[in-house]
């Protein structure tokens, strides 16, 4: 238990910043292409309270990381913070500006991805007698988590951010069609999770993204 704690106490940071910093970007591309609506409701922040979801942000990923741990199985975090309020009506181009309002939270994800390797890289030059095997630990679990959630978002299933960048670069019918599944995503997802599909699709997915950081990086 004392060991499973420990583990937790270096991802929680990593955790927190990628879905706060992930929201945040989705309510500044909105705002940089028309739609205050994130801006006036103060959710641009860095403030992990704006954007915790108590039951999809720390009671899922915590049953599903200690009950990984307690069967000693490796298992994927699942969880979601609370959407980011976005009026796509008063953006300038609603259909063209919800792919780049979309794929803001992803690429936030990437950048953050990219820093963790820069400070992986650092840490590895570190004194262990000191911060270095922690402040490893902590990158290692940073780039996991951030191309984690960059991959998964981007799985063309509504709402996910895929989803919205499909029916954004769909013709008009075809888009209005898919928008329509949106209400249903999140049991879609929940049955892929639990049949063990969503695990199949997301390794290889995350592998190929952890090759080419680590090509880019190292």
């Amino acid at each position: 238990m004392d060991d499973m704690i420990a583990r937790l106490a270096i991802i929680i940071i990593p955790v927190v910043l990628a879905i706060t910093l992930h929201e945040a970007a989705h309510g500044y591309a909105a705002l940089l292409k028309g739609d205050p609506t994130a801006h006036l409701a103060g959710r641009i922040t860095a403030n992990p309270l704006k954007h915790i979801d108590p039951v999809g942000t720390i009671l899922v990923p915590l049953v599903m990381y200690f009950g990984a741990a307690m069967l000693g199985q490796p298992g994927l975090l699942f969880g979601w913070a609370k959407p980011v309020p976005v009026n796509f009506s008063l953006l300038r181009r609603p259909k063209q500006d919800m792919l780049w309002v979309a794929a803001a939270g992803p690429g936030a994800n990437l950048v953050m991805a990219v820093i963790w390797g820069l400070v992986y890289k650092f840490a590895l030059d570190a004194s262990p007698q000191y911060f270095g095997e922690p402040l490893t630990l902590m990158a290692e679990a940073g780039i996991l988590i951030n191309l984690l959630l960059m991959v998964l978002n981007l799985l063309p299933v509504p709402p996910l951010d895929g989803g919205r960048i499909m029916v954004s670069l769909l013709p008009r019918g075809p888009s209005l069609a898919f928008a329509r599944l949106e209400p249903y995503g999140l049991f879609l997802l929940l049955a892929l999770l639990l049949t063990g599909v969503l695990d199949s699709i997301l390794r290889p997915l995350l592998t190929l993204a952890r090759i080419a950081l680590i090509a880019l990086l190292f």
